[in-house]
């Protein structure tokens, strides 16, 4: 029996990639190099900030100097623009609803820094989560299970009670290492074949869908 439904953020309850991609380039134009459309970013993001702006530089220019001056100006951007055009996504406010109702426990675990993820879920998703945490000292970010094995201890339930929800190979790839049930999302920034190769047990093309498996399960 399922008794915990835990969630990805960006990608999968929100879409956040316009303002993660506005901030990035702000970094990027502001020291010289060049910027990228929004859509290129659905390969960027995903395993933490750092990791973004790692990516988004010139092979030959990811000096630890270049990455730390990048991100210390698109967090100074992004700490004021982070809602500017995220959203949660069309039925997702009526999935959390519908699982709260019926009893679920609901988590959220997202490779953002934590202090940003709580903000981001307090905004736009309100108070429908038991436990919300981002990228915490001392805790590898996904795919590695230590954080939501974390989870699934404060809200006492056991991996094979749970699933995890998220829209990359990453987020599927977690779902196996924590031995929990893995769902994939299609309205997110990464593809189907993706999810499949990483090993989720199911794929979902809309949030209703996901009631539908817990009902089964």
């Amino acid at each position: 029996m399922i008794k915990a439904v835990l969630f990805d953020l960006d990608g999968t309850l929100v879409n956040s990639l316009e303002d993660l991609a506005a901030s990035t380039n702000y970094a990027l134009e502001k020291f010289g190099f060049s910027t990228y459309e929004a859509e290129k970013y659905k390969y960027f993001v995903g395993d933490g900030l750092l990791k973004l702006i790692e990516r988004v530089l010139p092979e030959d220019s990811r000096s630890e100097d270049n990455i730390n001056k990048l991100y210390k100006t698109f967090w100074e951007h992004y700490s004021t623009h982070y809602v500017d055009k995220t959203t949660a996504y069309d039925g997702i406010p009526q999935l959390l609803a519908d699982l709260k109702q019926k009893g679920y426990k609901l988590g959220v675990i997202s490779n953002k820094p934590h202090e940003m993820a709580l903000n981001v879920v307090s905004e736009l998703l309100g108070d429908n989560f038991d436990v919300v945490y981002g990228k915490l000292d001392g805790y590898p970010t996904k795919p590695d299970p230590a954080l939501t094995l974390k989870v699934m201890g404060d809200l006492e339930v056991l991996p094979k009670e749970s699933v995890f929800i998220g829209d990359s190979g990453m987020d599927a790839a977690n779902a196996v290492n924590a031995g929990c049930i893995g769902i994939g999302v299609l309205w997110g920034f990464r593809t189907e074949d993706e999810l499949r190769s990483c090993g989720a047990d199911y794929i979902v093309s809309k949030p209703c869908e996901i009631s539908d498996i817990l009902e089964k399960l």
